[in-house]
This record gives structure tokens, C-alpha cells and sequence, in this order.
């Protein structure tokens, strides 16, 4: 049974990817969704949810989705970077943002830790896998712009790391 977001995400996903189709079963359920090759800028790709025998749908949906490749939407534009020593580290990913790896355990970071490359700064679940969020420059945490628990979208800035 896929909920409404869970297909949004799933577009949103196969948007920022090269992959043309996705195809998932369950024991109930089909899903589908293609993306049609397009030779403009932007284009259109259907979704059709369609049942398997004996079950009733979940929902028949049959949408235009605008594909805008190597964008993000514009809504998850980062704010401008005004200071030229900061980096804004941005979510990746629609998904929910945690400071810590489990509700119990301390942060990753907190304001004023110094971070490298490689170092973890959060977390953005999406369908339900965890996906570890890495500083990618060497500095110093200045600010975490995203609440513990809420709701990120692709491209929405997470914190920020002034660099060393």
C-alpha cells in the first residue's frame, strides 16, 4: 500500500536521477512510474497505480509531473550565501531531518564543533532508510538551521560550517 508522499517522494527521486522507470510490487500492489523522454527542458511523465487481481486500488492516479532536470524545485533553492568563509551544508533529499543518530543519544554536532569531510553532521530519513549526512568541507559549525524531527526538502539548508 504506498501513501500519497511516499509516491511524491519516489518522483521526486527518480526526478533527480538518470533512471527512466521504476517498477515496485507487493503483495497487493503495483507501481509504476516512467519518465518520458523529453528533448526540451522540461517535460511530462505519467504515474498510474494499478491493483493486482482481486484487491481493490489505492488510488488511481493519473498526473502530470513537471521534470526539470539538473534543478531542484524552485521553492528549495538554498538562501543566498552571503559570507564567502561559510558553506551551507543543504539536505539531498526529501526526508526528515535528526540531529542525533537515536532519540537517547547526543547530537552529532552542536555549535562551535570542529568537523572535516567525512564528518557526520545529521540525519534525513526518507522511506524509512537512514541516510548519514556529511560535512563535504573542513571548518567549524556555526549554526544547525533545521529542528530535530521536521520535515526537509531537497535542497533546504541544514547547517551551516565556517570554513577553516
Amino acid at each position: 500500500m504506498f501513501k500519497i508522499g511516499e509516491i511524491r517522494e519516489l518522483i521526486r527521486l527518480l526526478d533527480e536521477t538518470s533512471i527512466t522507470e521504476l517498477h515496485i510490487e507487493s503483495d497487493d500492489t503495483k507501481l509504476l512510474i516512467k519518465k518520458q523522454e523529453i528533448s526540451t527542458a522540461v517535460g511530462t511523465a505519467p504515474l498510474i497505480s494499478t491493483p493486482t487481481p482481486n484487491t481493490q486500488p489505492i488510488a488511481q492516479v493519473s498526473e502530470n509531473v513537471q521534470v526539470r532536470p539538473e534543478s531542484a524545485p524552485p521553492s528549495a533553492q538554498p538562501a543566498a550565501n552571503t559570507d564567502e568563509n561559510v558553506h551551507i551544508v543543504t539536505s539531498p533529499m526529501v526526508g526528515t531531518f535528526y540531529r542525533a543518530p537515536s532519540p537517547d543519544a547526543p547530537p552529532y554536532v552542536e555549535v562551535g564543533a570542529k568537523v572535516n569531510t567525512k564528518s557526520v553532521l545529521c540525519i534525513v530519513e526518507a522511506m524509512k532508510l537512514m541516510n548519514e549526512i556529511e560535512a563535504e568541507v573542513s571548518g567549524e559549525v556555526i549554526e544547525v538551521l533545521a529542528e530535530n524531527g521536521q520535515l526537509v526538502e531537497y535542497g533546504q539548508p541544514l547547517v551551516k560550517v565556517r570554513l577553516s
